[in-house]
């Protein structure tokens, strides 16, 4: 050991790190008419913040995804549709 303590790294600075390789079609589709059942609750669990509220609507934003699949899970709703981006798009994660 050399004595030098490491600065711990935050996530933020982690995240932008990775590279978007975005598809013009998003691999999210929420509903805007009919969003009963899609839980406002992915404004604060998504990891990555792509949800946010507006009044009773649900935005997304599917260009910084982190592709986990937690808004799949929790939603569980067949109206949101979840699906990975064509492939070699979406993210490409550096771990360096």
């Amino acid at each position: 050991m050399s004595g030098v303590m490491e600065k711990p790294i935050k996530i933020e600075d982690l995240l932008q790190r990775n590279v978007y390789d975005v598809d013009e079609e998003p691999h999210i589709a929420i509903p805007m008419d009919d969003q009963t059942g899609i839980p406002k609750e992915l404004t604060l669990l998504c990891p990555c913040g792509c949800y946010t509220s507006v009044g009773e609507k649900l935005l997304y934003s599917y260009e910084g995804c982190l592709e986990c699949g937690l808004c799949r899970v929790v939603s569980n709703n067949p109206r949101m549709k979840w699906t990975y981006p064509k492939s070699g798009r979406g993210v490409h994660y550096r771990f360096t």
